[in-house]
């Protein structure tokens, strides 16, 4: 079964079903910024439209398909963006105002909703574009792992050549997803081979990450969504898998998610590490909004934060364990089918507090997909071949506690 054929077969919502339909009455859903939307050979496309219908769905509004202007007196679409949407200017002309506006967020900088502002330059003066935050850095030092980011070559290498004393160091394409677009590197040989390969203009205009390796870190996912008068937040763990090419490569989440804010998860009784990894994010979270949001029209209602915990890679620290923030994601990922369909169970049942959810990436083909799932993408994509995306609900003792 596709995943568009599943769609059409989800039974409608009601009018009415969510709390977002009395407030908005007849907003319609829409999917934004995606050329290849709803096309059965791109699962980018066939994913996000998918996810925006379940967006609907959850709020008892209309899917309306791709984003179109409002005709005159029409109200604003709710939003549902492939990528962050960065620029007041931009969201003030699609109608976002704040959370209840879109399932994504709003940062007044590209970079910002990159790995870019995990870390700090290297030295006082160095490169940095419009808008950097030193603040940022300041707070967020202990929630993320030493490093720097670099906007250029030479301070990549400055930066490497400083971290390579005490062990490997990991160098990250600040847009890289899935765990591509990185590399490890132990010498200064090795940098420089790292370093000539990259693209000059590249670094200067988006960064490069220059971080301490760890050696088989533990990844959760710590995160929070709010749609159509729910909100929820989850901790969980990221799994791999190989894809068609053989690289290891994102390959699902496990959450445990409660019902309300990133608070509500202290409350529960998950093993220290989780709780060390939702702090970081905490951490992290509320960093950006104070130091990019003030002024800067930031908004966040979809909010997911991947934070690692493990050694560092070499030996020059011992048994020392490293727990810090990587990189957040302020719109549609990877374990958003789990979110909705946490988020499905906490409006049917206004009493339940906590559930568990999961997704899986699967590459090839002839993929088992259990009978109580949602897909959300199975099919032959164009660049990456077989897959088969889907979440479902998983028995309480399948969590993260």
């Amino acid at each position: 079964m596709t995943a568009s054929s599943n769609a059409s077969k989800r039974k409608p919502a009601l009018p009415g079903a969510g709390p977002a339909a009395a407030q908005q009455g007849s907003r319609p859903v829409v999917a934004y910024g995606c050329e290849t939307l709803d096309e059965g050979d791109s699962h980018h496309g066939m994913t996000l439209a998918n996810i925006a219908r379940k967006v609907a769905w959850i709020a008892g509004l209309p899917f309306a398909g791709g984003y179109a202007a409002p005709a005159a007196g029409r109200p604003a679409p709710y939003l549902v963006p492939a990528q962050t949407l960065v620029g007041r200017e931009l969201a003030a002309t699609l109608g976002v105002q704040g959370e209840d506006d879109l399932f994504g967020g709003v940062v007044p900088y590209a970079f910002v909703a990159t790995k870019a502002i995990t870390h700090g330059l290297v030295e006082p003066g160095a490169a940095a574009p419009r808008g950097w935050s030193e603040a940022f850095v300041r707070r967020v030092v202990g929630a993320t792992l030493p490093g720097f980011t670099a906007f250029s070559l030479g301070d990549a290498r400055t930066a490497a050549l400083r971290l390579l004393t005490l062990g490997p160091v990991r160098l990250k394409d600040t847009g890289g997803v899935g765990g591509l677009g990185q590399r490890v590197v132990d010498g200064e040989a090795a940098l420089e081979e790292a370093l000539a390969a990259l693209a000059p203009e590249e670094v200067e205009r988006d960064g490069l990450v220059v971080e301490r390796d760890l050696r088989a870190p533990q990844t959760y996912s710590v995160g929070k969504v709010v749609l159509a008068g729910l909100e929820a937040s989850y901790c969980g763990t990221q799994g791999l898998t190989e894809n068609n090419r053989g690289q290891k490569v994102y390959g699902g989440s496990t959450l445990t998610v409660v019902r309300g804010g990133f608070d509500a998860l202290l409350q529960h009784p998950f093993d220290a590490r989780i709780l060390a990894a939702v702090r970081a994010a905490m951490v992290y979270h509320e960093a950006a909004l104070a130091c990019y949001g003030e002024g800067g029209g930031m908004v966040l209602s979809r909010c997911n934060y991947d934070v690692a915990f493990g050694a560092p890679a070499g030996s020059a620290d011992g048994g020392q364990m490293f727990c810090g923030v990587l990189e957040q994601s302020w719109r549609v990922g990877g374990a958003t089918g789990a979110e909705l369909v946490a988020l499905t169970a906490l409006r049917d049942d206004p009493e339940r507090t906590r559930v568990v959810a999961s997704t899986r990436e699967v590459y090839g083909n002839d993929v088992r997909v259990p009978e109580d799932a949602e897909i959300y993408y199975q099919g032959e994509d164009r660049h990456v071949g077989p897959l088969t995306k889907y979440a479902r609900l998983e028995p309480e003792s399948d969590g993260n506690a």
